[in-house]
């Protein structure tokens, strides 16, 4: 409600908002409501991922709604970063198709009102932790809201991936690599590949080989659960683990990476009313008529 949102913060990908003309005037907004505001741009000009990531952080920590201003890409960034904190999500869409984002930029003003009001639920989705590890050791660890992806490079060879669920050994698919999605990320990279459509309460995760050179490979959805354990099998070049499109780092052989729920979550603003099945309808039919994939 209003009485409990005092602070809200703006996230903007400038590339959505050049000149930042729609943050100027949706800060002067919410001002004038007699709201403090603060903004942060999620963009490297300027700036090191580290010091945008850090930016990113001391907003978390000090608003009670975090407003994202440009489309998907721009919510998955800033989600990574503020995961586990209180700041909801509200995503407001400047670019394509936003599945994920609440409002388009025609509809921002009348939505907020509606959130600043108390009419909105909060729409909490599963994460995944992403660990690889390297000589017995975790090299890195990562937070995925969309997918985790072992994939070969542009001039590599099809590559042989090992699948291990919960221990067992699963499936062995020489492929161009293996997705690992959450719900939210079925409709993304996963759904391209040939995996499922998820509803995002479903307590599962999709593994979906990407092009495998075989015909029996399909994905498969496992409890979101499970820990499924990756191994990327002989000596390739060029192999790389990627969350959500954004974020990765090249692989050696012999290499592990673990993917699992995570133990934070994603949580997104949503107005009385919101239904997946609408947004899918909508979403599907729009791409339909721009000829995307």
């Amino acid at each position: 409600m209003i009485g409990q949102m005092r602070h809200i913060g703006i996230v903007t990908n400038p590339a959505k908002d050049p000149g930042f003309v729609v943050t100027k005037q949706l800060s002067a907004y919410l001002q004038q409501r007699g709201l403090t505001v603060s903004e942060q741009v999620l963009d490297r000009t300027g700036g090191s991922e580290a010091t945008v990531a850090e930016g990113i952080r001391r907003l978390r920590d000090a608003v009670d709604l975090i407003v994202v201003l440009g489309g998907d890409g721009t919510l998955l960034g800033t989600a990574r970063r503020v995961a586990g904190r209180g700041a909801p999500i509200f995503g407001v869409n400047l670019g394509r198709l936003g599945f994920l984002t609440e409002a388009e930029q025609h509809e921002m003003y009348p939505a907020l009102d509606d959130v600043l009001a108390g009419r909105y639920f909060i729409d909490e989705r599963v994460m995944l932790d992403v660990a690889l590890h390297r000589a017995g050791k975790v090299e890195s660890e990562r937070l995925a809201v969309n997918e985790a992806v072992v994939g070969k490079g542009p001039f590599a060879r099809m590559i042989e991936v090992e699948v291990y669920v919960d221990g067992q050994h699963f499936a062995t698919y020489p492929s161009d690599g293996l997705i690992v999605a959450t719900p939210t990320g079925s409709t993304a990279y996963s759904l391209s590949a040939g995996g499922p459509v998820v509803h995002p309460n479903l307590d599962v995760l999709v593994v979906t080989p990407i092009c495998p050179h075989t015909l029996y490979a399909r994905a498969v959805a496992v409890s979101a659960r499970s820990e499924i354990r990756i191994l990327v099998v002989g000596q390739h070049e060029q192999t790389m683990l990627t969350v959500d499109g954004q974020e990765g780092e090249q692989l050696r052989p012999g290499d592990e990476i673990l993917v699992r729920a995570a133990a934070v979550t994603t949580k997104l603003v949503r107005r009385l009313g919101w239904s997946f099945y609408d947004v899918l309808r909508r979403k599907f039919h729009e791409a339909g008529l721009r000829g995307e994939n």
